[in-house]
């Protein structure tokens, strides 16, 4: 039971740690692609403001929450994989 608690913790840190690296880089290329669209487009406002407002459309995207997909992901194939294991 101890080895499984320790597998479940050791998988929660991994994971954590590669849900943040994921979701910084995507912010960063987001906000790489508005600052180009910024140059390239009419600046009707400053690029501070552009940017803050695209960031924040961002933030309530659908992209955003499909990045939770790193927990779901490998909890299911892990779970699909003992229980064929173990029922098979």
């Amino acid at each position: 039971m101890f080895a499984l608690v320790r597998l479940l913790g050791f998988g929660f840190v991994v994971l954590t740690v590669i849900y943040i690296s994921l979701s910084l880089y995507s912010r960063a290329v987001r906000k790489e692609k508005l600052e180009e669209k910024w140059l390239t487009g009419p600046q009707v406002v400053d690029r501070d403001t552009f940017i803050k407002r695209g960031l924040a459309k961002y933030d309530g995207s659908v992209r955003r929450k499909l990045i939770l997909g790193v927990y779901v992901v490998p909890v299911v194939v892990v779970g699909v994989i003992i229980y064929l294991t173990n029922f098979s």
